[in-house]
């Protein structure tokens, strides 16, 4: 099987390994708008694997195969694809635009799958007026790691490639979990209005960064606090969703923590620029103290 992974960022090349760790799949193209991305994406996915053979748990020579089966390249290169990820930006006139010119000019397998990672977006909005339906296929970071892929059917999305991506995901040893479509899906309409709460609590001054995050810890016996969860996942990500809930829903409980809108103007996005409310230059990483 081949794959096409569209899009290099943090997001689209854990995808890219993912599949390229799966024993059915033979191939994957990691795209993007610049061959430096692509390959950026790839070299993120080499150190990766480079630590986890330098820690002994996997062995130079699996390292060496899952890389060799990546290739690095503009869009272009994924002529002959059977499934198309897309983990692009999440902006509603790329997703839309990336899939018209996969269909129409690059990939000549007409039994392709294209299935988008949004993470909130709405799938029939993106499938509307394409030859071929848009499933959703939505992994979580770190993607390689992460069991739950949310499988989301547009209202134009046949049932058939519903399964056949169920499949797909089970056979990587995912976890499918198949959703109708709804504005955040399932995950992230719980999740992402917990995590800007924990914004507008620390905006409010009712407890420090340490202090909200500890207190989720401890209290609710969650893994990591909302804090430190938003600086994982990407305000710039958070912000997205948050403004998806609430143009769909309409429902001032969805409204973003203005102090989030701050933190993404000031480019203070969390682990991938290596400071949000966290100072992730230190290491161990301390709370932001410039916040």
């Amino acid at each position: 099987m081949k794959v096409a992974v569209i899009g290099a960022g943090t997001m689209g090349s854990g995808i890219a390994q993912a599949f390229a760790q799966a024993d059915f799949v033979d191939h994957v193209y990691l795209c993007d708008i610049k061959q430096e991305f692509a390959d950026g994406g790839k070299s993120k996915i080499q150190k990766g694997l480079e630590r986890l053979v330098s820690k002994e748990k996997m062995t130079q020579e699996a390292c060496d195969a899952i890389l060799a089966k990546i290739e690095t390249g503009l869009n272009a290169i994924a002529t002959d694809p059977d499934l198309v990820v897309e983990a692009a930006l999440e902006r509603m006139d790329l997703k839309k635009e990336t899939f018209k010119d996969l269909q129409e000019n690059i990939v000549k397998n007409e039994n392709c799958i294209y299935a988008s990672n949004t993470s909130s977006l709405s799938i029939t909005e993106i499938g509307a007026g394409l030859k071929h339906p848009v499933v959703g296929m939505h992994f979580f970071n770190p993607a390689p790691v992460m069991k739950l892929i949310e499988v989301i059917a547009g209202l134009n999305t046949p049932k058939d490639v519903v399964e056949k991506v169920v499949k797909i995901s089970s056979d990587m040893g995912k976890t499918p979990v198949e959703v109708k479509e709804g504005a955040g899906f399932v995950v992230n309409r719980i999740l992402i209005p917990l995590v800007n709460e924990g914004v507008q609590i620390y905006a409010d001054g009712l407890a420090s960064i340490e202090g909200i995050d500890n207190a989720m810890k401890l209290g609710a016996n969650h893994p990591m606090g909302p804090l430190a969860l938003g600086d994982l996942i990407g305000w710039d990500i958070c912000l997205a969703v948050m403004e998806v809930l609430y143009n769909e829903f309409g429902d001032p409980k969805y409204r973003p923590a203005p102090f989030m809108r701050k933190m993404v103007r000031a480019g203070l996005l969390g682990q991938k620029t290596g400071k949000g409310f966290y100072d992730y230059s230190q290491k161990p990483a301390v709370p932001n103290m410039d916040i």
